[in-house]
């Protein structure tokens, strides 16, 4: 891939700090209704309102809204919205419902919650936060981030000044992320890293050498061993193993995920489905009893196969990725840990020795026969990206929200397995969002290259007024552009 000297682009102020400068008030708190002015470059305008979710400036905007703005443009899209669903359609002229690009009809609070509700875009099923809320003169509309509706829309959306936004229809989406850890955008989060795991290359990196808990992405080691064992001949796929009484008690805990009684039968490569589609922490506790003979054994086959890959920040104490506790009076609470760069480096490995992975993870749903139980994939990038073909989830209160992403690019010649590590976020909403922007910019990296520092087109320390960030911003990206 050629390097290249990438323009800082100004869409990055909106498409991920909007929400932070979007309305600017003093404090808030539950839904606080607002509006803010939009235009596009094709000239039209109008008002779109607003909604503040819980923080002030943790901002949403009406997709009806938004959606009349761009009805004669190049991102026109229709709606459907019902009180639990939304179905979005690129590319169809969008029918006015009434009320459209007006204030709010009231200033009370909005009766609504944020939620995952059911949202598909051309037919697909996506996964995006929004809010859906009825209006006073009949029926309802849906907020979003601007963040989210850009990455939809494959839209550049800037903010050129307080109380604004701009849809650039005719410039794609794009991601610096040296602009946004500038901005204090990682702030929240322990460690990302973006890469392609097919040559080793790391495209962007934030606190990736200090180790973290990793929760549930521990699972990764499990299923990477036991596809080692089944390239051994130590056990087969299609093996029929027993539950037993300690995989129960898991099961029949808080943390349970599939229900399983001692004594039942199932297959391995139904233990792997369980493992890496639901997360289920009795069947990566069954994987490793089926290998080892005990949980215990499995862990220092874990700890030993981490020297091996050169996981200098990696330390395991369970096959699953639960809070471990010692056996002392005052007993120690330990998880799972790992930089994302030994991340990074295991699933390269995993990757690359055993890409038959990607045939699991890649599935949105799928069939445990032995139980008759259907089990749904955790991962929200699955639905939302095309090239996205796995890895894992994984949430403690102490490790926040993980996931490990693999996507696929091909440069013509091969196909190139990308790895997005992100570490440590508030939440399953900002998990998916963080994760979602830098699986495009890593997307972008691969087939453009790597953008040069940013930080050296970045003077100064970022001004604490919203409104003043917006400006230093601005003016970092038209430096940038220049260069």
């Amino acid at each position: 891939m050629k390097k290249y000297s990438q323009k800082m682009s100004s869409f990055i102020v909106a498409v991920v700090l909007v929400c932070a400068i979007l309305p600017f008030r003093a404090e808030a708190s539950y839904e606080i209704p607002g509006i803010c002015q939009v235009q596009t470059d094709t000239n039209a305008a109008g008002v779109v309102k607003t909604l503040d979710y819980g923080y002030t400036n943790n901002t949403y905007i009406s997709l009806r809204d938004a959606a009349m703005i761009l009805k004669d443009t190049d991102k026109v899209f229709s709606l459907e919205i019902t009180k639990n669903a939304v179905s979005m359609n690129l590319g169809t002229a969008y029918t006015p419902v009434g009320a459209e690009n007006a204030p709010w009809e009231s200033s009370e609070n909005p009766d609504l919650a944020l939620r995952r509700n059911e949202f598909q875009v051309n037919g697909q099923k996506v996964y995006y936060y929004t809010m859906i809320c009825a209006l006073p003169s009949g029926g309802y509309d849906c907020f979003i981030m601007a963040a989210d509706l850009a990455m939809i829309l494959d839209a550049d959306i800037v903010v050129p000044s307080t109380g604004g936004l701009q849809i650039n229809t005719q410039t794609p989406f794009a991601v610096a992320p040296a602009v946004l850890e500038q901005a204090g955008y990682f702030y929240g989060v322990n460690s990302v890293l973006a890469g392609d795991a097919t040559t080793g290359e790391i495209y962007y990196q934030y606190q990736s050498d200090t180790a973290y808990p990793i929760a549930s992405t521990s699972k990764l080691m499990t299923c990477l061993l036991t596809m080692e064992a089944i390239a051994a001949g130590q056990i087969a796929a299609d093996q029929t193993v027993f539950v037993s009484e300690t995989a129960q008690a898991l099961s029949v805990s808080g943390d349970g995920v599939i229900p399983f009684e001692a004594g039942q039968q199932i297959t391995v490569q139904e233990l792997l489905l369980g493992a890496l589609l639901p997360s289920s922490n009795e069947c990566a506790l069954c994987l490793a009893e089926t290998i080892d003979g005990s949980e215990e054994a499995f862990v220092r086959r874990m700890n030993q196969k981490a020297q091996d890959l050169g996981l200098s920040q990696a330390v395991f104490y369970n096959s699953h990725g639960l809070p471990a506790f010692t056996q002392d009076p005052v007993p120690s609470k330990r998880q799972n840990r790992m930089s994302a760069k030994d991340m990074f480096r295991m699933v390269s490995y995993l990757l690359k020795v055993y890409p038959q992975i990607k045939e699991i993870t890649s599935l949105q749903e799928a069939t445990l026969p032995s139980l008759n139980l259907e089990v749904r994939n955790l991962n929200p990038l699955l639905r939302n990206m095309s090239q996205v073909t796995g890895l894992k989830t994984g949430t403690t209160n102490k490790s926040g929200a993980c996931l490990v992403t693999s996507l696929a690019a091909d440069d013509g010649v091969l196909t190139h397995d990308l790895v997005v590590v992100v570490l440590g976020t508030e939440d399953s909403i900002e998990r998916g969002r963080v994760s979602g922007l830098l699986a495009r910019y890593a997307l972008q990296a691969f087939s453009s290259g790597i953008e040069e520092s940013a930080a050296e087109n970045v003077p100064g320390a970022l001004p604490t007024h919203a409104g003043a960030a917006v400006d230093w911003l601005l003016q970092a990206a038209k430096s940038g552009s220049r260069s």
